[in-house]
């Protein structure tokens, strides 16, 4: 066995897809296990912004031709939500296992770094998928959303919950306590969200707020779900696409390095 900082070196050669689904599962299991908190909660402040913002700005001229203001949030909504989420599953599952101890059982597994995180980031893209899935069925009621392009759609979902999975996992190797976390979410997650295009589109800014919109990868994240409903977007969807994997490529390759090297897991 390798050094006390690191995973195991006496795996196997290839990836072990046992311990991927047994780790996926269980991390599966336990957000599904607190769904009202894990599901329900994320859904009632989601259709709360959309019940006060819609009702607020229903009157607002169409963002895109033929597409109420109130549709033209429930996209921004729907992914703000996933991102969230997707964050959330990962650090929070890390800051416990750290917290309470039992990151040994993991590590002392045959389970490696790859494998590791494959599960924990599938695991936060299956919650993330789940909330914006559940924020959709149920806000179809209230306002009618079409879905110009499913594929376009999912890639973006995944992409945007895979990257916020891989975020939640550095956030949960860096962090030795929950209040870590939670101002990582707070002061950096929220405000990005926040400031992506979720309840706005950014030709609505002036030039330099515009410019440095560019600059903020959650815009792309929003701006290219957006266009799986409406086939509009603020910026070309080819280019929000080659951001969003660059994006998630970078933050899997930082969350990998920091699991092979153990940094923070053992003490």
């Amino acid at each position: 066995m390798s050094g006390p900082d690191k995973f195991q070196t006496a795996r196997p050669a290839r990836f072990n897809w046992r311990a991927f689904y047994g780790l996926f599962r269980k991390e599966v299991l336990r957000f599904s296990k607190v769904a009202f908190q894990t599901v329900l909660a994320p859904l009632v402040t989601a259709l709360l912004y959309l019940l006060v913002f819609g009702h607020v700005m229903a009157d607002r001229a169409p963002i895109f031709p033929g597409v109420s203001y109130t549709a033209f949030i429930l996209p921004g909504l729907m992914m703000m939500s996933i991102l969230q989420n997707a964050f959330a599953n990962s650090s929070s599952s890390l800051i416990q296992s750290k917290v309470t101890g039992n990151i040994i059982f993991v590590l002392l597994s045959p389970i490696g770094a790859a494998e590791f995180f494959a599960a924990m980031a599938a695991a936060s893209i299956v919650r993330g998928v789940v909330v914006g899935l559940v924020i959709y069925l149920l806000a179809v009621f209230y306002v009618q959303l079409p879905v110009a392009h499913w594929p376009m759609l999912l890639l973006f979902a995944v992409l945007g919950a895979g990257s916020l999975g891989a975020m939640g996992i550095i956030g949960g190797i860096w962090a030795d306590k929950f209040d870590q976390i939670a101002a990582f979410q707070n002061f950096v997650i929220m405000p990005l969200t926040f400031l992506s295009g979720v309840f706005y589109s950014i030709h609505s800014l002036p030039a330099f707020w515009q410019l440095l919109s560019h600059f903020n990868p959650f815009f792309y994240m929003i701006d290219g779900f957006r266009y799986g409903f409406f086939g509009h977007s603020d910026a070309p969807v080819l280019r929000s696409l080659m951001v969003m994997l660059a994006f998630f490529v970078a933050l899997s390759a930082v969350a990998l390095y920091l699991l092979q090297r153990g940094y923070k897991l053992r003490h």
